[in-house]
C-alpha cells in the first residue's frame, strides 16, 4: 500500500469515528443525573446509628457526554457517603454549617498524611451537634485514650440478602446487574456491572493538592470558573491501602486514599468533543491490546487502566493549547500522539498524579510491565492504529 493509500485509509477511519460519536441528547437523563437525586435511610456501619446514604455518580457514566457506536461505559460507578460523618484536613476547624440532609450529630475525622503521597489515615477528632435554634453546629473535641484511627473494614461488609453477585475490589463493591433494571432504562442493554464505593466526604480542598488550583496553565484549560467548581466541592476519602501495605494487617485496614473522582467528572465534562473522543478511542485501544488487568509476574503491580489513560489525557488537555486539538489532523494522528506521550512517560519514569505533585502512578508498575507496555506502544503506527 502506498503512502497516499495509507493516508486515505487513516483519514477515512478518522472521519467515520468522528461521525459515529454523537452528542448525548440533553433531554435524556443519564445515570449521573439520576444518582444525584437519591438519598435513602440506612444504618452507619461504624456505630449502627440511623442515618442516610447519599449517592453521587462517578466514572464513565458521569464523565462522558458523547455517545459512541460502542459504549464508552463499561460499568456504572457510584460513590456514597453517610450523613453522620465527614472528614476535614488536619488542623482545620470543622464547619459550623452543613447541608440540611446531615444528621444532628456528626462525627468528624481528621485527614492525617502517611508515608505514601495521596494516602492518609482518618482519626476521629470532633463531634458536631446541631443547635436547634440557628441550625449551626457546636464543636466538641472527641477525647478517647484508645486508638481512634478509622478502619475501612467497617464499610466492607456485604449484606447476605443481595440477590445478585457481589465481590469486593479495592474500595468498591462490584454488583452484577441483571437486564431490565435501572441501568437498562438509562440506555444500556444486557449485563452491566455496578461498582459501589463507600466514601467519607471532605468539604475542603485538601492541602495535599494545594498547588493544583494555582498551577500555571499555558493552554487556558481548565479555565478559572472550572477550577473554582472543582475546588468548591472538596474531595472524598475512600478505603483502600497502598499496594506496598496490602500484606500489613493493620495498614491494610486503616490506610485510606484521597479521591478526586468528582473533580474528574467536572473536568472531563468541560472537554471539547474531540478530546472526549480521543479519550474514548485510547481506552478502546488499551482494552483491545490487552494492556489492562493485572501483571502476570505475581509482583502485584498494575498494568494500564482507564485511570492511567485519564491521567494522561488530563495532562495533555492542560499542556496542549486548544487550537492544536482542532488543527485539522486526523483522530488517528491525535491518538498516536497520545500514545507517544505515554511511551515517554513510561521510559522516562514520569507519569505524575494530576492533582498531587509528589505522587506518581508509575509507582504501581514494575520494570517488566514498563518494558512490555513501552515496546508495544512504540511499535504502533497510524496504519496499525487505524486497523
Amino acid at each position: 500500500m502506498t503512502d497516499n493509500e495509507e493516508r486515505r485509509k487513516v483519514n477515512a477511519v478518522s472521519e467515520f469515528l468522528q461521525r459515529s460519536c454523537q452528542m448525548r441528547s440533553p433531554l435524556r437523563l443519564n445515570f449521573a443525573q439520576i444518582a444525584r437525586r437519591i438519598t435513602y435511610p440506612t444504618l452507619n456501619p461504624v456505630d449502627g446509628h440511623q442515618c442516610k446514604a447519599s449517592l453521587q455518580s462517578s466514572g464513565s457514566a458521569a464523565e462522558f457526554y458523547i455517545e459512541t457506536m460502542f459504549s464508552c461505559v463499561d460499568d456504572v460507578d457510584v460513590m456514597y457517603h453517610y450523613s453522620d460523618e465527614i472528614a476535614v484536613p488536619a488542623w482545620y476547624r470543622p464547619p459550623s454549617r452543613l447541608p440540611t440532609d446531615f444528621e444532628d450529630r456528626v462525627r468528624v475525622y481528621e485527614i492525617v498524611n502517611c508515608q505514601q503521597p495521596g494516602f492518609v489515615f482518618l482519626n476521629l477528632t470532633y463531634i458536631l451537634s446541631r443547635n436547634a435554634h440557628d441550625s449551626k453546629y457546636v464543636v466538641a473535641e472527641y477525647v478517647n485514650s484508645a486508638n481512634t484511627a478509622l478502619s475501612h473494614g467497617h464499610y466492607a461488609t456485604i449484606d447476605n440478602n443481595y440477590k445478585i453477585k457481589v465481590k469486593i475490589h479495592g474500595p468498591a463493591y462490584i454488583f452484577g446487574a441483571e437486564p431490565d433494571t435501572l441501568y437498562t432504562s438509562i440506555g444500556h442493554s444486557g449485563m452491566l456491572d455496578s461498582d459501589s464505593v463507600p466514601c467519607i466526604h471532605c468539604f475542603e480542598w485538601p492541602p495535599q493538592a494545594f498547588d493544583w488550583p494555582k498551577r500555571y496553565r499555558n493552554s487556558g484549560w481548565p479555565n478559572s470558573a472550572t477550577v473554582d467548581r472543582v475546588v468548591g466541592q472538596g474531595c472524598d476519602v475512600v478505603g483502600v491501602a497502598h499496594r506496598q501495605n496490602k500484606e500489613d494487617k493493620w495498614m491494610s485496614q486503616h490506610q485510606w486514599r484521597l479521591s478526586f473522582s468528582q473533580a474528574e467528572v467536572v473536568l472531563l465534562n468541560s472537554w471539547m468533543p474531540v478530546q472526549q473522543i480521543v479519550y474514548h478511542l485510547l481506552r478502546v485501544f488499551v482494552k483491545t491490546e490487552r494492556l489492562t488487568g493485572r501483571s502476570d509476574n505475581n509482583s502485584g503491580a498494575d498494568t494500564l487502566s482507564n485511570y492511567h489513560i485519564k491521567t494522561l489525557m488530563l495532562w495533555a488537555c492542560e499542556m496542549k493549547p486548544r487550537h492544536r486539538w482542532n488543527d485539522g489532523s486526523s483522530l488517528i494522528s491525535k491518538c498516536l500522539q497520545m500514545l507517544q506521550f505515554l511511551e515517554e512517560w513510561l521510559t522516562k519514569k514520569q507519569g505524575q498524579h494530576y492533582f498531587i505533585n509528589n505522587a506518581h502512578f508509575l509507582d504501581c508498575f514494575d520494570q517488566v510491565t514498563v518494558v512490555a507496555v513501552s515496546a508495544l506502544v512504540s511499535s504502533i503506527t497510524e496504519d496499525r492504529l487505524a486497523q
